[in-house]
C-alpha cells in the first residue's frame, strides 16, 4: 500500500482546492504549483493513501487497460520495462512522482469532502470536510477556497454495480467484487467463476487461472478484445537511442496517435475492424471459439475494445485453464451458478466483475448560494467548467484513450483560467449558458455502465466550446485557440477585491 503523507494540518483557506489524489489530482497539483507558483493549494483524498484507482483496486493481475506511456505524466518519464504496466508498478510510479515534486506535502489523506457551497458575496467556496483517524472518530470542519477543482474520477469508490442475482444468499462459496478484493483471499486449487467480460474480467481471469483449479469466464454477451504486447519493442529502441525525457515524448506521441487512429478506424470502418479483431483472435483460439464467444453483435468501439496483454487470456483458454461460457444467469444455487440453459457452473469462488457505478461529483453535494447544483442540467465548457457555476472545474478524462492525456489538458486549461482571472482582476468567472446549443451525452458509448450513469453527468454540446472531440490533437488545438475573455464571464455579485483589499485570489 502507498504510504500516506503526513503533512501539517490543513490551512483554513487555500487558493485552489483539489479533491482527489489519483492520477488526475496529482497531475493537477503539478500543473498548479509549476504554472501558478504564487497560489496556495491543497489536495484532499478521502482514502488513507493517495493513488486513486491504483490504490483501490487490488485484485489479481490488476493493470492498466492502455499503454503506460500515455497513462503516465508528460513531465515524469516512465522508466519501467513494461508498456502494459501492472497496478503495483503504477502505484510506485505515482509515489515517486509526488515525492520528486514535493506534492506529497500538499496531500491530506483520510479527508473526505462532504459538501461545497459557493458564496457570491465572498467569492469563495465553503467546503465541508470529514477527517478520520482520530481517537474521537470522524471530525467535521469547514475550509474555504477561491477555486475548487474536482479530480474525483467518474465512478463510485464506495459501491460497484450490483445486479442482485437471485439466490445469491444460498451460495455456499465466497462472492467477491473486484473493487473490494479481500486481502487474504486464497484461490489456489479452487474453482472460480468470473461474471463479466469487460476490462476487469479480461485481466483477472488469466491471473487467477495460474493457480486456480479452473476458471470460468461467464458472460452474457461477448466483448471485443485486442492484443497488445506487455513490452513495446519500438519503445525499447527509442529509449536506447534518446534521452529519457525526449524518448518519453516520442513514444507517448506515437502511442497516442496509434490508439486514436485505431478508434477512428473502428468507428468509420466497423466491418473491417470486425474482421481484423476476429481474425487475430481466431489465430490463437480457433474460429469456432471466436464465433461463439468473441464476436459481439455491436460494432467495435460502440463499446470499449478491451486489451489482453501478451494475449494472456487467449493463451489460458488454449491451455485449457479457462473456459468461456456465454449464457444468462438463472440464479445462484449452493454449489454454484445455474444458467438459463439448465447447466450449473460449480464454484468455490464467484467474482462479480459486473462493472462500475458512474458518479460525477464523488458523493459531494455541490451548491451555489445554497441552491443545489445538478450536473446533468449543465453543459461542460471545454471539458472543464460547468455552465453558470463559478470557479469550479471538473476533470473528466478520455474513455477511448488514456485518461491522463485529457486530464493534463484540463489541468493546463485551469491554470490558464487562473491567470486570466488575475490579469483581468476578476474574483470569479463562469462559462455562461449559450442558447442554441444542442445537448448530447458526455460519453458516446453503449456500454452498460455508461448507459446506467451517463444521464447524471454534465452534458456536452454539438459544437465548440462545449464539445470534447475524444481526439487529443483536436482537443489540444481547440483549447489553445480558446478566447477566455470572450468565453468566460465575471460572475455578478462577486467582489473583485477581498476584505483586505488584495486582488490576489484566496488572500
Amino acid at each position: 500500500m502507498t504510504s500516506s503523507p503526513a503533512p501539517a494540518s490543513l490551512p483554513g483557506h487555500v487558493d485552489i482546492l483539489i479533491v482527489g489524489a489519483g492520477i488526475s489530482g496529482i497531475d493537477a497539483a503539478y500543473r498548479v504549483q509549476s504554472q501558478c507558483p504564487d497560489r496556495s493549494y491543497a489536495v484532499l483524498e478521502a482514502r488513507e493513501s493517495f493513488g486513486g484507482t491504483w490504490d483501490l483496486f487490488r485484485y489479481p493481475g490488476v493493470r492498466a487497460d492502455s499503454d503506460i506511456y500515455t497513462l503516465s505524466f508528460p513531465f515524469q518519464p516512465w522508466t519501467g520495462e513494461n508498456s502494459m504496466a501492472d497496478g503495483a508498478e503504477i502505484l510506485d510510479y505515482l509515489r515517486r512522482t509526488v515525492e520528486r515534486f514535493g506534492i506529497d506535502r500538499h496531500i491530506r489523506c483520510a479527508t473526505k469532502v462532504i459538501a461545497a457551497d459557493w458564496s457570491g458575496e465572498t467569492a469563495r467556496w465553503s467546503v465541508t470536510i470529514e477527517r478520520s483517524g482520530g481517537e474521537d472518530g470522524p471530525r467535521r470542519s469547514v475550509v474555504t477556497c477561491s477555486f475548487l477543482y474536482l479530480c474525483t474520477g467518474y465512478y463510485d469508490y464506495e459501491r460497484g454495480h450490483d445486479p442482485q442475482f437471485p439466490g445469491i444468499e444460498s451460495f455456499a462459496g465466497t462472492v467477491v467484487h473486484p473493487q473490494f478484493w479481500p486481502e487474504r483471499l486464497d484461490h489456489a486449487g479452487k474453482r472460480v467463476v468470473v461474471i463479466g467480460s469487460g476490462a476487469t474480467a479480461i485481466t483477472v481471469v488469466p491471473a487467477m487461472a495460474r493457480d486456480a483449479a479452473k476458471v470460468t469466464m461467464l458472460q452474457r454477451t461477448p466483448t471485443w478484445i485486442s492484443v497488445l504486447p506487455r513490452r513495446d519493442r519500438f519503445a525499447a529502441k527509442v529509449r536506447r537511442r534518446l534521452p529519457a525525457r525526449l524518448a518519453h515524448r516520442v513514444i507517448r506521441a506515437r502511442n497516442a496517435a496509434y490508439s486514436n487512429a485505431f478508434y477512428h478506424y473502428c468507428r468509420r470502418f466497423p466491418d473491417r475492424a470486425r474482421t481484423l479483431l476476429t481474425t487475430a483472435a481466431a489465430r490463437r483460439i480457433g474460429e469456432d471459439a471466436v464465433r461463439e464467444h468473441f464476436t459481439p453483435s455491436y460494432a467495435p468501439w460502440d463499446q470499449r475494445v478491451c486489451i489482453t496483454a501478451d494475449a494472456d487470456l487467449f493463451k489460458a483458454i488454449k491451455r485449457g485453464q479457462v473456459e468461456v461460457v456465454t449464457n444468462h444467469i438463472e440464479g445462484f444455487v449452493p454449489e454454484g451458478i445455474q444458467l438459463r440453459s439448465g447447466r450449473v457452473l460449480p464454484a468455490d469462488i464467484v467474482v462479480t466483475a459486473t462493472g462500475l457505478r458512474m458518479l460525477a461529483f464523488g458523493h459531494i453535494e455541490v451548491s451555489v448560494d445554497g441552491v443545489a447544483v445538478d450536473p446533468a442540467r449543465h453543459l461542460l465548457w471545454r471539458g472543464t467548467m460547468l455552465s453558470g457555476v463559478p470557479n469550479l472545474a471538473l476533470c473528466f478524462g478520455y474513455v477511448n484513450l488514456s485518461w491522463t492525456m485529457r486530464a493534463d489538458l484540463t489541468a493546463r486549461l485551469v491554470c490558464r483560467v487562473l491567470h486570466h482571472m488575475r490579469r483581468s482582476g476578476l474574483a470569479a468567472v463562469a462559462p455562461p449558458a449559450e442558447p442554441g446549443v444542442r445537448e448530447e451525452p458526455l460519453i458516446d458509448l453503449a456500454a452498460g455502465y455508461v448507459q446506467r450513469g451517463v444521464q447524471s453527468f454534465p452534458r456536452q454540446g454539438h459544437r465548440p466550446p462545449w464539445r470534447m472531440h475524444q481526439t487529443y490533437l483536436l482537443d489540444a488545438a481547440d483549447i489553445a485557440r480558446a478566447n477566455l475573455r470572450r468565453e468566460l464571464r465575471a460572475v455578478p455579485g462577486a467582489s473583485v477585491r477581498t476584505a483586505d483589499d488584495d486582488i490576489r485570489l484566496g488572500s
